[in-house]
């Protein structure tokens, strides 16, 4: 059964702004989103890949190329800048808030910045090219998958070695469990997910799975994990706190970025379309495909509002925003949900963060 929305119910925004990084614009653009429409386009030196918000501090932060841009997100303006010693692949906040983490590849090392001063704290050398890195939510712990060595962990409050963890393949994804005890593992080539405990590094499963995996995602409670990847049209529904494959789940065609909301009555996982345009939305309660969106030119990204209410699509190739109102996703017979709205927000939207007011 397919589902839309006939009169879909009007809504009111969300009090904040979200800050896209437009990588050929060069430029973050402030979308005013009880308004709908774009405030100001904040200029930066370079292209902005990555973007993230302070959860303690009145800031907002740019990643682009050696350089990190803080923004201040009360005057929409740009306020200082670090430039880094060398490209940075990655960018990831602390769960406190208190650091910020830059993957240098050419370098291979992890470097820790404070989110107060913005300057270097320290790093951690690797034992080879990072690809992308991921943060315990409840333990000072961080693994680093890399280009062609054996996944790493680390205390992020120690400058210790970085220990391997021994797998039977190459990694290509790292996502910790919701309790930071676990971590998932997954390959590409390998076409497998692994679940290792942590510190220790001890094995709980070895999974094989029907797509190469390349994008995860997590159910706000963190009860699943999502995969898409090559191979099949499909998300793989993964149950970390039994480490265990749940279902297969078509979702589309070429399925890549997600995003998973639940508020009351309602929980879904809007999964990016690149090649038809649309976002597929699943209910998580049955794992059913319930519809899909029209939402702009190569969408591939996916992010929702903190209260549950948008999910934000952004269109690479059109350049634009796509609102989706959850709420006016319903049960009927249509054969598609409903797109709230469309806003243009610049050249080539990659990444976006969402901050209240």
């Amino acid at each position: 059964m397919a589902l839309t929305g006939c009169r879909p119910e009007r809504g009111n925004g969300y009090d904040g702004h979200a800050f896209v990084a437009n990588e050929e614009g060069s430029a973050i653009a402030a979308v005013n989103l009880t308004a709908f429409a774009v405030t100001r386009h904040i200029r930066i030196d370079g292209k902005p890949t990555k973007v993230l918000s302070s959860p303690t501090r009145d800031a907002v932060w740019a990643l682009a190329g050696n350089a990190i841009h803080e923004i201040d997100p009360s005057h929409l303006a740009f306020r200082r800048k670090i430039v880094l010693p060398g490209t940075a692949s990655d960018l990831l906040l602390s769960e406190d808030g208190a650091d910020i983490w830059a993957l240098l590849p050419e370098q291979k090392r992890a470097v820790r910045l404070s989110a107060e001063s913005l300057t270097v704290a320290g790093s951690i050398e690797l034992p080879g090219e990072p690809l992308s890195m991921a943060l315990s939510p409840r333990a000072p712990w961080a693994a680093v998958v890399l280009k062609a060595a054996l996944p790493v962990i680390f205390n992020t409050r120690e400058a210790a070695k970085p220990s391997a963890l021994v797998l039977p393949y190459l990694a290509t994804l790292a996502a910790f469990r919701s309790d930071g005890k676990q971590l998932m593992l997954a390959g590409h080539t390998a076409k497998q997910a692994s679940f290792v405990t942590i510190p220790e590094g001890r094995t709980v499963a070895h999974l094989p799975l029907a797509i190469n995996p390349r994008t995860i995602a997590a159910k706000p409670d963190g009860g699943e994990m999502y995969l898409t990847g090559d191979g099949l049209d499909a998300v793989v529904v993964l149950y970390p706190y039994m480490a265990e494959v749940g279902e297969t789940v078509l979702a589309g065609k070429g399925p890549s970025a997600m995003a998973a909301v639940s508020i009351p009555e309602l929980a879904y996982l809007f999964v990016a379309n690149p090649q038809s345009g649309n976002v597929t939305v699943l209910d998580i309660t049955t794992h059913k495909m319930v519809g899909a969106v029209p939402v702009g030119k190569e969408p591939a990204f996916v992010t929702m509002t903190p209260d549950g209410q948008y999910a934000l699509v952004l269109n690479q190739a059109s350049g634009d925003m796509g609102v989706i109102r959850v709420k006016s996703v319903v049960r009927n017979r249509g054969k598609s949900a409903p797109l709230f709205t469309m806003i243009p927000v610049g050249s080539k939207p990659v990444a976006a963060a969402v901050r209240g007011v």
